[in-house]
């Protein structure tokens, strides 16, 4: 009897296609559900890697241009009101401001620093927005899917013991198919989960540093202003 047992288990397929296609419908959605959450966090991981790469890539040019010890008013002729790069968006915000707070006759309205230190808040909150959207969906992934991959193996399992109650019987061959079938979508559930939550944490501090170095910029800048004030 146990030689016919093994026998009848190494004659079934194992192969995940076949695991799914022997799965109940409960149990299908689940893994179509846990499938396309893991391919939808991986698009926003990729995403934001060549975003964060990107808005380096500028912050550090733009860095070197602003310090290059060319006039602030020129540079900001140069880049125009509404330009391309995050930090440049920063500064464009704190020269609009800065140029709409002279009078006709060239003096300054007051309170001119506190308004252009609000414009470029403004702006970096704006920028954070962008940097930081799509996080939460990472974060959302990373902690439904595992409960979402353990509905599944609980559905199957329960699947597989009316099976087993049914045939009376709880030889491999019963057993096996739907455990490995329940077992699945647990798997599946990991598969997404995982890289979701390693991801959102690297990409959230990433996110913060940016924001840090736009806010130390912004700072800075600020305190140029402000000497120009004074003087």
């Amino acid at each position: 009897m146990e030689a016919e047992t093994l026998a009848v288990a190494q004659e079934m397929d194992f192969s995940l296609w076949a695991l799914y296609a022997r799965a109940t419908l409960i149990v299908k959605l689940v893994m179509l559900m846990l499938i396309a959450s893991s391919f939808w966090a991986w698009s926003i991981i990729i995403q934001k890697m060549l975003m964060y790469r990107k808005a380096r890539a500028e912050a550090e040019a733009f860095d070197r241009r602003f310090w290059s010890g060319d006039p602030l008013d020129e540079l900001f002729d140069e880049i125009g009101a509404d330009p391309a790069g995050r930090s440049e968006r920063i500064f464009a915000a704190g020269m609009t401001e800065w140029r709409r707070s002279h009078r006709s006759d060239g003096a300054l309205i007051p309170g001119a620093t506190a308004r252009i230190d609000r414009s470029m808040d403004v702006a970096i909150a704006k920028e954070s927005e962008k940097l930081q959207s799509g996080l939460q969906i990472l974060a959302t992934i990373g902690s439904t899917t595992p409960f979402i991959g353990l509905f599944g193996t609980v559905w199957g399992i329960m699947n597989a013991f009316i099976e087993i109650a049914e045939q009376q019987s709880t030889n491999l061959a019963v057993v096996a198919p739907g455990i490995a079938e329940a077992l699945l979508a647990t798997g599946l559930g990991l598969l997404a989960a995982i890289p979701a939550v390693i991801f959102y944490n690297k990409l959230s501090s990433d996110a913060d540093r940016l924001v840090a170095g736009y806010e130390a910029f912004a700072d800075e800048f600020a305190t140029i202003l402000s000497r120009q004030l004074d003087s």
